[in-house]
């Protein structure tokens, strides 16, 4: 009963969207019982369930269940992993307003496990990828990057190069910024660098 309790008690001072995995009880028993128990406050809607072993507390309001977001819900399996995270591909030129289109597969590289997780009709992939593709230590510069590689080269449109610009104005990582566009493909360094003298004259 102990153990239960400490489980329901830990889920109800979360706050709402909060993400949980089985592993974040294994110090309370077996993923046997914890899985049990988490099932049972399904049951009882304190919790929801995301996909197998993923859990959230969910907030009911009139327009249904609100979930947490893909970005949440990708932070959260980083932490639990201990891995670093890059969206790549669509998913890193919706992030940014470099695309309008919402991706069914939001995909990340990861210093972890390569995995996918179905969400319905959406999947979260993670690529394993080389701790040398994380380099970066800002979070701006890398997605750029990882968004424009997506696009192509010369394939930017006016509004895309209009939407990049007002990305490096409000940048606000300057002490991060020569260090992570040093390590940009040369055509988006140049394209970067460019933008930014513009904006500066």
């Amino acid at each position: 009963m102990y153990i239960t309790d400490s489980i329901a008690a830990r889920i109800g001072d979360a706050p709402h969207g909060e993400v949980f995995f089985v592993s974040d009880f294994s110090r309370s028993g077996n993923d046997v019982f914890i899985s049990r128990v988490l099932s049972r406050l399904v049951d009882q809607k304190k919790l929801a369930r995301l996909a197998t072993g993923v859990y959230y507390k969910p907030r009911e309001t009139d327009f249904g269940m609100v979930k947490p977001s893909i970005e949440q819900i990708v932070r959260a399996i980083a932490r639990r992993d201990h891995a670093q995270i890059m969206p790549t591909g669509q998913t890193a030129e919706n992030r940014l307003g470099l695309s309008t289109q919402i991706p069914l597969n939001h995909v990340y590289l990861t210093t972890g496990s390569a995995r996918s997780i179905v969400l319905g009709n959406t999947r979260i992939v993670f690529k394993r990828s080389a701790p040398r593709n994380f380099a970066y230590k800002g979070e701006l510069i890398p997605t750029l990057i990882q968004a424009m590689k997506s696009i192509g080269r010369g394939n930017l449109t006016d509004r895309q190069r209009t939407r990049i610009k007002e990305l490096l104005s409000s940048y606000n990582e300057p002490e991060t910024f020569e260090h992570d566009l040093a390590l940009a493909p040369l055509w988006i360094k140049k394209i970067i660098t460019q933008t930014t003298k513009a904006l500066q004259e």
